[in-house]
This record gives C-alpha cells, sequence and structure tokens, in this order.
C-alpha cells in the first residue's frame, strides 16, 4: 500500500515540531512496510493548527491538525482505516471556514506545491503569466499591471504601473529588478511564508517586471534573520534555470534575465529602498536624499524597479487573467486582494488573503476568534511598529488605504497585532521612540535625535514628572519628525506614538494631572 502525505517545511511549522513530525512519520510507515511519498510543502497560513499533515485520498487531500510526534502512530491507523476519522482530523482545508472565506490569489498555491519543484509549480498554472507577458510584449505587460490598479504591498502604497512604466521608459545600457524582502515589521510574516512556500510565484513576477521594463539582471534582498526563505529562494533559482525560466535565454523568448538572491544584514532601514541599494552595493544602509528616484538612477546608478515581495507576487495572476479581473476585487483605489498577517493576542492568528474592504472588526472576531487570553479586546496596531494604536470605536474601519489615512493610520504591509485590557499604551508610545533610536539610520537630524529626545522626554511622563509641560514636549517633537525626516522611519514614528496619546490618553493622565491632548 502507498501513502502520499504532505507536510510543510516553513519556519513557523518547523518551530512548532513538523521536522520531529515527519521522522516519527517517516518511522511508522517504514514499520509497516508502507510506501509513504512524504511532500514538504509551505505553510496554507492557520498557524493555530500546525504542523499541519494532509493526505492525499480520492475525495482530495484530507488535513490533520495540530500534529505531534506521539499523534503520528494512531493517526496512521486512522488514516489506513476506511474513513479515517481521528480527533485531529480537520478534512479538506479549502472547506474550512478560514480558508474558504478567503480568495487566494497571490497565496493560491502555497501550502499545496513542492516549492521546490517547477513541474508542481506548472501543474498549478505556474508560468502562465510569464507565458502571456512574452506573448503581449513590454508595453501591454505594463498596461495590465496599470489597469489592475496594483499598489505597492510593501506598506508605500504607490501605483505598480506607474513605476514599471517610468523603468521601462528609461534609457539605460543596463537596468535592474530589485526585490524588497527585508520583511521586518513586527506582526508580519507573508513575505517569509511566500519565499518559502511558494518562491516560484516570486522569480516568475520578477522575471515577468525584468521583461517589460528591459532589465536583465536581478537581486532578492532577503533579511538575515529568514534562513529557510533564503535557502528556499536559491534552491528555487537554480530550479528555474534549469527548466530555462531563468538565465541566457527565457522560455526560449532571446530574452535574458539572471537572478541573484543577497542576504541583509540585520538594519530594520534597509527595509526603506534607498538604504536597500546601499547595502546591495556594498555600502553603509542609509537613506538617500530623493530625487533622483531608484526609477531613474537606482542599484549602482541605473534604473532599478524596486518593488515588495508581495507586489512581484501578485503580477503572474494579474498577466494569466488580465488587469480587470484583478481590479475586480477591492474597493475604492485599493484593488485586487490584501495579503493580512494576523498577530499578537489572538486566538487564530495566520495569514488572509483577501480583497480590500474586510474590517478589522471582522479580522480580529470572525477570523481571528478574540483574544487568546480571553480577556476584553483594548487595542490594536496595523501597519508594523510605525502604525497607528486603533481603539475598539475603530474597528469598523476597512481595510483600505485611504480609509486607514482618514482615521490617521497605515495599512502598511497588512500586519495586525490585537493587544488584550492588560497592555499599556504609554509603554507602547515609549517603546516606538525606542525602536526608532535603535533602528534609525542616524542621516538626518529629526529621526537621529528626535527619537533619543521623545524615549527620554516619554520617560518623564511614565515617571509622572511634569507630564503635562513634558507631553507638550512630546507633541511638538512629533511635528518636527514628521515634517522634517528624511524618510518613512523618522517620519512615522509619530504616528504609534500620537494615535497612543490620542485614543488611550487614560493610560498617559492617570500619572499626572489631567494632560493636554491633540483634540483640544
Amino acid at each position: 500500500m502507498s501513502l502520499t502525505v504532505y507536510l510543510p517545511k516553513d519556519a513557523a511549522s518547523l518551530a512548532l515540531g513538523a521536522d520531529r513530525v515527519a521522522k516519527a512519520l517517516t518511522r511508522a510507515a517504514e514499520a509497516r512496510g508502507l510506501a509513504l511519498t512524504l511532500v514538504r510543502t509551505g505553510s496554507r497560513g492557520m498557524l493555530w493548527l500546525e504542523p499541519m499533515l494532509e493526505v492525499a485520498t480520492p475525495e482530495g487531500r484530507i488535513a490533520y491538525g495540530p500534529v505531534r510526534p506521539g499523534d503520528v502512530e494512531p493517526l496512521l491507523e486512522a488514516v489506513l482505516a476506511d474513513g479515517g476519522a481521528h480527533p485531529l482530523r480537520i478534512g479538506r482545508p479549502e472547506e474550512h471556514p478560514y480558508l474558504a472565506r478567503q480568495q487566494r490569489l497571490t497565496f493560491g498555491r502555497c501550502g499545496i506545491v513542492d516549492p521546490a519543484s517547477v513541474d508542481a509549480y506548472r501543474a498549478h498554472g505556474g508560468y502562465r503569466g510569464l507565458e502571456a507577458a512574452l506573448a503581449a510584449g513590454p508595453e501591454a505587460t505594463v498596461d495590465a499591471v496599470k489597469a489592475s490598479g496594483l499598489r505597492g504591498r510593501g506598506g508605500a502604497g504607490f501605483p505598480t504601473g506607474i513605476k514599471w512604466n517610468t523603468v521601462m521608459r528609461a534609457e539605460a545600457a543596463q537596468k535592474y529588478v530589485v526585490c524588497n524582502a527585508d520583511e521586518g515589521d513586527s506582526g508580519t510574516f507573508a513575505d517569509r511564508m511566500l519565499m518559502e512556500g511558494d518562491p516560484l510565484t516570486l522569480i516568475e513576477g520578477m522575471t515577468i517586471a525584468a521583461v517589460a521594463v528591459g532589465a536583465t539582471r536581478g537581486y532578492i534582498y532577503c533579511r538575515s534573520e529568514y534562513p529557510h526563505a533564503f535557502a528556499a529562494l536559491n534552491t528555487a533559482i537554480a530550479a528555474a534555470e534549469r527548466a530555462g525560466c531563468l538565465g541566457a535565454d527565457v522560455m526560449g523568448s532571446g530574452k535574458a534575465f539572471h537572478l541573484e538572491a543577497r542576504l541583509g544584514a540585520g538594519a530594520y532601514i534597509c527595509g526603506e529602498e534607498t538604504s536597500l541599494l546601499e547595502s546591495l552595493e556594498g555600502k553603509r544602509g542609509i537613506v538617500r536624499a530623493k530625487p533622483p528616484i531608484p526609477a531613474l538612477k537606482g542599484l549602482f546608478g541605473r534604473p532599478t524597479l524596486v518593488n515588495n515581495v508581495l507586489s512581484f507576487a501578485a503580477v503572474p495572476w494579474i498577466l494569466e487573467h488580465g488587469g480587470e479581473a484583478y481590479a475586480a476585487y477591492g474597493m475604492g483605489r485599493s484593488l485586487g486582494t490584501l495579503p493580512i498577517q494576523l498577530a499578537g493576542n489572538v486566538r487564530r492568528g495566520g495569514l488572509i488573503e483577501t480583497a480590500f474592504g474586510l474590517t478589522l472588526r471582522e479580522v480580529i472576531e470572525e477570523f481571528g476568534g478574540g483574544t487568546a487570553s480571553g480577556r476584553p479586546f483594548r487595542a490594536v496596531q496595523v501597519g508594523g511598529p510605525l502604525g497607528a494604536y486603533f481603539p475598539e470605536a475603530l474597528l469598523d474601519t476597512p481595510l483600505d488605504y485611504e480609509a486607514f489615512a482618514a482615521k490617521k493610520g497605515l495599512l502598511g504591509h497588512g500586519g495586525i497585532v490585537v493587544f488584550d485590557d492588560t497592555v499599556d499604551l504609554a509603554r507602547q508610545a515609549r517603546f516606538a521612540f525606542e525602536f526608532c533610536a535603535a533602528e534609525s539610520c542616524g542621516k538626518c537630524t529629526p529621526c537621529r535625535i528626535g527619537a533619543v529626545r521623545g524615549l527620554e522626554t516619554i520617560d518623564k511622563v511614565i515617571a509622572g514628572e511634569s507630564p503635562r509641560e513634558n507631553l507638550a514636549l512630546v507633541a511638538d517633537l512629533c511635528e518636527v519628525m514628521t515634517d522634517g525626516s528624511l524618510c518613512a522611519m523618522g517620519g512615522l514614528t509619530p504616528v504609534p506614538v500620537m494615535s497612543a496619546l490620542t485614543h488611550f490618553p487614560e493610560d498617559f493622565s492617570g500619572r499626572g494631572a489631567r494632560l493636554p491632548l491633540a483634540a483640544e
């Protein structure tokens, strides 16, 4: 008898014991004389069920989870028996309410395919987008990206098609395509999941971009804290080269595209595109003044297209199905789907890909199941460590760039971190300054000095030292950092600080006399 089993090997699943489950499964199969085919995949994103094991059956894959090594023997007995009944049985993953409600355009293959196999990738629709781009030509490819309404998924929200068009029209003997895979925001993991679970989608998206803008070389700048993703990228790049989908003659088109993965040095600021380019050139990662923009003078002074992992990864679906089909998802100017990363004090954390427009309340309560502690919800931070803290009164805000901007928040990379009523927002405001002080590249004074002074001043507030005067000083300092910083590192640090002051004044006013707030 033979059995095919799928088991994730992404970083989250490995941390939860996936390799130990794999060893137990192999031993149990050998003891029974069972011909086992074990396919290591990425995660589907239901992280509270990892490691989630899937068994191939005539009715489709049947999932079980979370599986521990001690569960393997009785689970295998149940699988080999008729029906496969077991307490850990989940059923068909795509029918699970968490997944059934999603629109998985970018993550459609993640958790399903072997990330190292070009054949598996093609069998599930891979490289159709590149084939369409090669047939359509550069102008039509860029037009499709424009029509899709795709905006930078790294957090800036800049229209992707406009950036592509600028690089395409730039005159230069050498152009580059660079992927920003330096996913440093707290509570974010979508880039990592995709690179570990379906790296060929990213590679295909970058190849489409190269064909469209006339670039022949590309780089994926992966953060140093992602060793599994870096290894998966290198394996997938080699596989794509062997298959003729990368290299001197992409799919027999006569177009060349050579791609390399590079490892960062652990600097949060290298998530900013010009700092990233400086680092790629072998220099210290500090922000460049703009103009010139990287699209005209980027890597080594040449026109360079810089996009986030999720921006590139959305492109194959767009080219296969058309820009208009992608634009049919979403709301307002936020079109397509948003990969949401739900983390923090929440029962069911994980990845959710759905059209823009879902509210924070729906994400936290319906997908997340409320707080993991069972205590009342108090705050949520969206958009990483530089995102705003929203109270319960703002939970009906839709996930949309403009809707968040109207509430003085930012959607960023789609990271959502939940807090219960034990959180101290004064401490969280302090952390924003502390984080900026540690991670600033130091090039501009408002960020370099402002974050340090902000940290010192918030400490005085927490200690109850002249809280009214010191909070007025914090507000002035935040204004200077917002208006005077060279990049978003210093420019956005005031967002979490001022949102904590505005929405949770009691965490500050309890430390002294009643304080003047931004609303007064």
